[in-house]
């Protein structure tokens, strides 16, 4: 078995922020985005991963390049005239402040045939494929995501996704074999009501199971996560860690369980690999990322449970 993930990126961004520990402020320049801190955590699991995002050819996306070659990642990127997204962050009184931020120009017809083209070769090439959202849902045509998603599977590739909106139901299209959802977005999709609870979210994983996805993971903030494994509603639960940072946790695992199954584990040992990574990373600053062996440590710590509703 080919161990190598294809992350479908289409838009990565130059991430700025500026933070205070001690007396002096500190300045962090790192590449970022969804698909970047979920190969980020997958690297750092042991498996290889191929990149594949547009990047633009100005300052900002010479700087994502070397940004993102730096994380030990392979990097197959299209070029474009119009320069990458970007943010600036001010975290020094441990409140997130948006300084400034642009999420980049949308994606022509021309750069998403493009990257559709070296996406399906590498994608192909891996066996393992996470198709990943752009910050702003403007920038790619969720057809794009369709269209790939079924070429992948047709041919052989397995597909795991996290995505919402009309993006998630092109994927759905697609029939995923691994697909992961918050709860958040579920609520704002109109797919569950809050209201409702435990019976709301099964309902929902029922609807996205009969709309093609296989396997299907809902993440839920700081209760359980709930997943539909085979024909089985199971809570994750996860050991008691202090939180430091809660953005990040859902892609992390994603990650966590994309890892495992690139490397031939099965479906119950992949989620509780990526509840691991999840829970570790929401003590962390930096997203997509953790410690392996800590991560292996807290999977023994996780707990597959039937959901009662």
């Amino acid at each position: 078995m080919n161990e190598r993930v294809m992350v479908f990126a289409p838009a990565p961004q130059l991430t700025v922020t500026i933070e205070q520990l001690g007396d002096e402020p500190e300045l962090h320049l790192h590449a970022g985005g969804q698909g970047l801190w979920q190969a980020r955590m997958i690297a750092s699991l042991g498996v290889p991963v191929t990149f594949c995002a547009v990047l633009g050819d100005g300052e900002v996306g010479r700087a994502l390049t070397s940004l993102i070659e730096a994380e030990g990642l392979e990097l197959k990127a299209i070029r474009r005239a119009a320069d990458s997204g970007w943010y600036v962050h001010d975290r020094r009184d441990s409140e997130r402040e948006t300084v400034a931020e642009h999420p980049g120009t949308p994606l022509g017809r021309h750069d998403s045939d493009e990257l559709y083209a070296l996406a399906l070769a590498e994608g192909l090439r891996a066996g393992m494929c996470v198709l990943s959202g752009a910050a702003d849902p403007g920038l790619i045509a969720p057809e794009t995501y369709k269209r790939l998603g079924m070429d992948l599977q047709h041919n052989g590739a397995r597909v795991a996704a996290d995505l919402s909106g009309d993006h998630l139901g092109a994927i759905l299209e697609a029939g995923p074999m691994f697909l992961k959802v918050s709860d958040e977005e579920l609520y704002a999709d109109g797919l569950a009501n809050e209201s409702d609870g435990n019976t709301g979210i099964v309902k929902a994983i029922h609807q996205l199971r009969e709309r093609g996805a296989d396997t299907i993971v809902i993440s839920r903030a700081e209760k359980p996560a709930v997943a539909l494994v085979e024909d089985e509603v199971v809570e994750v639960h996860l050991p008691d860690l202090s939180v430091k940072e809660h953005r990040g946790a859902g892609d992390s695992m994603t990650a966590g369980a994309v890892a495992v199954l690139a490397k031939g584990g099965d479906i119950r040992s992949a989620i509780k690999t990526g509840a691991a990574a999840g829970a570790l990373n929401v003590t962390r600053h930096g997203l997509g990322t953790g410690r392996p062996d800590a991560i292996a440590e807290l999977e023994k710590r996780i707990r597959l449970e039937p959901l009662e509703t």
